[in-house]
């Protein structure tokens, strides 16, 4: 390790902390928590400054100075925090840790995709293609087999004590258990047999694809359930990135019966799930072939969250069948007039705005304040409880001050419209 790298980093560990601790990060906890458990709260306002492409913009103005890989990786991961929190100051918290995972691993499906990237003329591997592995879902399907898992915590904790050392102990290191983003299924179903492939399935092979959702249902509940039982999950109703865009905060959960000692389960933790991959298909469709199998992993949590990009208007009154369920995508994709209607003050409303209005060469307030405008009346008129996320955010045009401003503009309206 050099000593100007760990120099660095504690440094920003330290400048970091001291943002965790200012006042308004309990004020923001209250917020949300009110907002998650269904009472009365402002509208909620997120942007994501965290995708690759962002931060390039933003250390392009805030160049990076440690020397050795690791040591930048964790100076990025700082840097882009501390600049969150000064410059775009939405209403996201910062929370007092160094989160590291626990390492674990798993054998696969006994198949593998095949994937071609191809970088673009600034040397960057946006697009890809794969090739499905699965080619025909009937004959092929013998080839897959349900994964099985390890957790090497030998190296989880060394990891961790290397770490401890790094930040002369300025910064608490907590080991977390977050192990999946999505389990909603059809993102794997449609890296196996492909999107094509699973659309046409639902016409002329549904016994088989259904076989496939099962495989899928039964593989992903036997990992949330060896997570569970090796007690390696942690509580998400914190500073947690929860769904699509929300923060974890609530009082209702962890459940009554948890103890600060216990293990973590199941149903003491927020769950995801989405379909993004099946915007194309009816909702008698999706209510035969998806929600199912996505639901017996659903119930096993105790707060659920559902959508990210897919519109839902078209599938809503199945998805307020889901057990638990507290947040709902709003994408930009969606009809807001229906979304309003059937959410109410029963659900949070997570309205994700159109990136494009903040991506584009020409910055036009005028039309943000409109788009703004136009969620906050009409989620008012329904008496929704509304968090605005800002997502999908992959450029700014070099511009990365106008993520400060369009958390000002949605302020301003905000306030207008109380």
């Amino acid at each position: 390790m050099l000593k100007a790298d760990i120099s660095i980093l504690r440094d920003l560990a330290s400048e970091y902390m001291q943002i965790a601790s200012l006042p308004v990060m309990d004020e923001r906890r209250k917020l949300w928590t009110a907002h998650n458990d269904l009472k009365a709260s402002r509208p909620l306002v997120l942007i994501e400054s965290n995708t690759p492409y962002l931060q390039e913009e933003i250390f392009r103005k805030l160049p990076l100075r440690c020397g050795e890989p690791w040591a930048k990786q964790i100076e990025a991961h700082f840097r882009g925090l501390i600049y969150h929190f000064r410059h775009i100051d939405d209403d996201d918290v910062a929370v007092p840790e160094f989160r590291i995972n626990w390492k674990i691993e798993d054998s696969g499906y006994g198949v593998k995709a095949q994937i071609e990237r191809q970088q673009d003329r600034e040397g960057r591997s946006l697009g890809f293609h794969w090739e499905a592995p699965i080619k025909d879902i009937v004959n092929d399907f013998h080839l897959l087999k349900h994964r099985s898992f390890s957790v090497d915590r030998d190296a989880t904790m060394k990891l961790k004590k290397d770490l401890d050392e790094v930040f002369g102990y300025i910064i608490p290191v907590k080991i977390r258990g977050q192990f999946w983003w999505t389990l909603g299924l059809t993102n794997t179903a449609v890296r196996l047999i492909g999107l094509e492939n699973m659309m046409m399935y639902m016409y002329d092979q549904p016994d088989a694809l259904h076989r496939l959702m099962s495989f899928l249902r039964d593989d992903h509940l036997s990992h949330i359930e060896f997570c569970e039982r090796e007690g390696i999950l942690s509580l998400n109703n914190d500073g947690d990135y929860v769904g699509a865009g929300g923060r974890g905060f609530t009082a209702q959960l962890p459940q009554k019966d948890f103890c600060a000692d216990s293990l973590v389960r199941l149903k003491d933790m927020w769950g995801l799930s989405e379909s993004q991959e099946t915007v194309g298909i009816s909702p008698d469709m999706f209510a035969e072939f998806i929600l199912p199998y996505q639901k017996a992993i659903t119930r096993k949590f105790g707060l659920v969250y559902y959508g990210c990009c897919e519109p839902l208007h078209s599938r809503i009154s199945d998805i307020l069948t889901i057990d638990n369920l507290r947040t709902v995508s709003v994408s930009p994709w969606a009809d807001e007039n229906i979304m309003a209607e059937m959410l109410g003050r029963k659900y949070v409303y997570s309205r994700k705005p159109n990136p494009s209005l903040l991506s584009t060469g020409c910055f036009n307030e005028d039309e943000l304040r409109m788009d703004i405008r136009k969620t906050l009346n009409l989620t008012r008129s329904k008496g929704c409880n509304v968090e605005i996320v800002m997502k999908d955010l992959h450029t700014t045009s070099d511009q990365p001050e106008r993520m400060g401003e369009w958390v000002k503009i949605c302020r301003e309206e905000i306030k207008k419209s109380e």
